[in-house]
């Protein structure tokens, strides 16, 4: 009878379940992209076509098919599935359905899935009673997240867990599902039509997010069903009346957050203005700090400019105080204007390769003395100094003089670039230096 009831809930849920939950795969086959997690030969698909499943954590981005892979895991295997909120689920709840599946296993000789969707959301406290039940395969863990597990997750349940890493459907993967939606009886049953440039609006909204895709496709087509003319088509407005705006993932202070930042500094190191701009909007448009951009770029110009163009810096401080002072929106044209200059200018790293050298030096020389002419002679016996040569009563003010250690020679650390304004220094000299 409790089966009976079970399946009599199932389908009423069913009914009104959003069309993404309607249109989750029942089997491997059905699912959508992720070959190289869950095709054919894989170890995944291996693992639960032979009922030979462990712990596994799928680490990608939002609407990649974690929640289907895990269902469809308990699905295949004839294992109980149990969910637990890594929002409100407390260590209790984690100990219940553990002792749940414990008895489980005793009794019926049944497997358990403990899904635990957005796993790095758990406390320390909360991961670490899921060890012993993990390791002694009382539950086959099966933990989602969107954050880099290695980072996120508790290092003993990753060692535990075999990581899955997921990734972001291509527009082909999202075009063949919305085409499956379009006509599935559990999806929209050829109820609607789709108008190709609605479709391809679709697929651009989404930016490989099954999730939003299927969202977006359940608006438009509620935006049909009750327009008057009772037209079946979707057309590209529909779309865009019902997600007007595309927002594209980003994870402030996790993985997307330091990639995207790299690419944006590596776009101005390789003189690209285009994609520097291209990555700064998508910070931006993420809600990404703007003094954080700022600090990157005051960071660069001396990293990467340095003095093939000076002004580099200057103008990177005028960025940072003016993105202090003006704020969101309008400093987003400072900041603009910045990593434009930024991916323009001349490129040397002379100074801040010269300066690791140095350190270098230090970590694995010898202790080197300073030569007595250039010590301070505010002190007893500095009459007996050797005589330091005052450059300014020598021509072009400068002379020739040793103020490196014994040892060391001049270039051994800094090397002009070919670039800018040192261009036109020669071994780190001043031009009139090398014809005096």
């Amino acid at each position: 009878m409790d089966n009976l009831f079970q399946a009599l809930q199932d389908e009423a849920k069913m009914k009104v379940a959003p069309l993404a939950a309607r249109m989750r795969p029942e089997h491997i086959s059905e699912v959508v992209g992720q070959e190289h997690a869950i095709g054919p030969n894989t170890w995944l698909r291996n693992a639960i076509e032979q009922d030979a499943l462990s712990s596994v954590i799928l680490y990608g981005p939002a609407g990649t098919g974690k929640t289907t892979i895990a269902r469809l895991m308990a699905h295949h295997t004839k294992a109980a599935f149990v969910e637990v909120s890594a929002v409100s689920g407390s260590v209790t709840d984690l100990r219940k359905e553990i002792k749940a599946a414990e008895e489980r296993l005793f009794s019926s000789n049944r497997k358990t899935i403990l899904f635990i969707d957005e796993i790095h959301r758990f406390s320390r406290s909360q991961q670490d009673a899921l060890l012993h039940a993990v390791e002694d395969r009382v539950v086959v863990l099966v933990g989602a997240t969107t954050e880099n597990p290695f980072f996120e997750v508790n290092s003993a349940l990753n060692s535990r867990s075999r990581i899955v890493e997921l990734k972001a459907l291509t527009d082909s993967d999202i075009a063949c599902i919305i085409d499956n939606a379009l006509v599935a009886p559990q999806g929209l049953n050829n109820a609607f039509e789709l108008a190709e440039d609605a479709k391809d609006a679709i697929v651009f909204l989404a930016a490989g997010d099954a999730r939003f895709a299927l969202n977006t496709l359940e608006l438009a087509s509620q935006l049909v069903a009750h327009a008057n003319d009772k037209s079946p088509l979707i057309t590209k407005e529909h779309v865009e009346t019902a997600t007007p705006h595309r927002v594209l993932a980003y994870d402030k202070n996790k993985d997307m957050h330091y990639d995207i930042i790299s690419a944006f500094i590596k776009s101005m190191r390789g003189s690209d203005p285009d994609a520097a701009l291209y990555w700064m909007a998508r910070m931006l448009d993420g809600g990404e700090d703007p003094k954080f951009i700022a600090r990157r770029i005051f960071i660069f110009a001396s990293e990467d400019i340095g003095n093939a163009d000076p002004q580099a810096l200057l103008i990177a401080d005028a960025t940072f105080r003016a993105t202090e002072v003006i704020g969101m929106p309008e400093c987003r044209i400072n900041l603009a204007q910045a990593a434009v200059y930024m991916a323009l200018a001349p490129k040397s790293n002379a100074s801040y390769m010269g300066l690791a050298r140095a350190q270098q030096e230090l970590a694995h020389g010898p202790r080197r003395d300073v030569p007595s002419y250039l010590r301070d002679r505010h002190r007893p016996g500095s009459d007996d100094y050797g005589e330091y040569k005052y450059p300014h009563n020598y021509p072009g003010h400068w002379v020739d003089q040793q103020y490196l250690p014994d040892g060391l020679e001049r270039g051994c650390f800094f090397e002009a670039s070919e670039f800018g304004w040192e261009a036109d220094r020669v071994d780190g000299v001043l031009p009139q230096q090398t014809s005096s």
